[in-house]
């Protein structure tokens, strides 16, 4: 009974923290809300007896790749977005699409109550030393490929943040080193009362 409450609690910590993130409109606080996310989802793998699983959402997404975010938002400095009107399209596909995928998990956990499924929490089977195998030797490829792309596009964003605006150009006046005139080299009268 426990872990559904705590398990509860996190998933609604993960689903406003997700929120929030959408709703935010500097990017440095959605990246902080996304960080938020990623430990909820830690807490949530915790809960189904997947240790390593957690230790890794904390380490590679809290940790790493956050930072890789957040340095990407300081490179392209990024200042608050502008809103603009939505899309028609996306209302109205995406207004019955979340309609739909709430309706089928409530389907699903309805369901799942009435059949009261025998699975227990933690019942995994594998070691860390196994899934490290897995990783480091049988997906290195994919694991390598997924890194590189991660750091292509850190440098696309490096490389559009430095372009510079032609009309930034125009803007700026021009500032010329000229002699200062005459007149003002010499001192001002004083007039005495």
């Amino acid at each position: 009974m426990l872990h559904q409450i705590l398990f509860f609690i996190f998933a609604a910590v993960a689903v406003a923290a997700a929120i929030n993130l959408l709703l935010q409109k500097h990017p440095i606080n959605s990246a902080l809300s996304l960080i938020v996310v990623m430990g909820a989802l830690a807490v949530l793998y915790l809960l189904l007896g997947a240790e390593f699983v957690a230790a890794v959402q904390l380490i590679v997404y809290a940790g790493a790749i956050m930072v890789l975010f957040v340095f990407t938002i300081m490179l392209l400095n990024a200042g608050i977005e502008e809103r603009t009107p939505g899309s028609t399209v996306a209302t109205l596909i995406g207004v019955p699409g979340v309609a739909v995928l709430v309706g089928l998990c409530v389907f699903v956990f309805a369901r799942s109550h009435l059949a009261q499924s025998g699975y227990s929490i933690g019942d995994f089977h594998g070691t860390t030393q196994e899934i490290g195998r897995l990783l480091f030797r049988d997906y290195l490829l994919p694991f390598e490929v997924t890194s590189v792309l991660v750091l292509i596009g850190i440098m696309g964003a490096v490389v559009l943040a430095k372009r510079e605006d032609p009309s930034a150009a125009e803007r700026t006046p021009v500032v010329r080193d000229e002699a200062p005139h005459a007149e003002s080299q010499q001192p001002a009268e004083r007039t005495h009362a």
